[in-house]
């Protein structure tokens, strides 16, 4: 009779580690990056109006080809496969605060990143023509953060809930062997 118990209690400390285990690794920011090659924009945060730098890293080897950079606050902008960089004149029409999607796509590959228009307007210099107010948020700077892009919140949280039901499972298990014996 005590291995059934003790059975039931791993099988429901297992259940609780398999349904766990799909929400700790879906993110929903829909950030699927993981590409062959390093890329980035320069500044990320611009006003309307200025220029950005888009990098392709062609040292690690990942891509060779031509690279195709789009947005919906800028024109596609194509890297020819001996270059590294280009320059995007951000649309004149660019909401201030929001987020824009650059795409890179090198041979079949795509990833993106976030582009952040500033208030204000610049002029040929890129200097703002009126002072820019900060963004209300931290910035996005990548993949950086705990382990592997997930967050010690969700971690933590996540061993909390296996850690209780194992425990659950177990002072029940433990309370029902002492009914048996009398």
């Amino acid at each position: 009779m005590r291995a059934i118990r003790v059975a039931s209690a791993a099988l429901l400390g297992i259940s609780a580690l398999a349904l766990a285990a799909p929400a700790a690794v879906a993110r929903g920011d829909g950030n699927h990056n993981i590409t062959p090659f390093g890329f980035s924009v320069l500044p990320s945060t611009i006003a309307a109006g200025g220029h950005v730098t888009l990098q392709v890293d062609r040292d690690s080897g990942g891509c060779k080809g031509s690279v195709t950079v789009s947005s919906g606050v800028f024109d596609t902008v194509r890297i020819s496969p001996g270059q590294s960089s280009a320059t995007a004149m951000v649309d004149w029409d660019a909401r201030p605060g929001a987020v824009y999607q650059v795409t890179f796509t090198c041979n079949g590959e795509s990833g993106s990143t976030g582009l952040t228009i500033a208030s204000g307007r610049t002029n040929n210099n890129n200097q703002p023509l009126q002072p820019a107010q900060q963004i209300p948020r931290g910035v996005r700077a990548g993949e950086g953060g705990s382990i592997a892009g997930f967050d010690l919140k969700e971690l933590g949280i996540g061993a909390a809930l296996i850690a209780g039901s194992v425990g659950a499972a177990y002072h029940f298990s433990r309370r029902r062997t002492g009914e048996d014996g009398a």
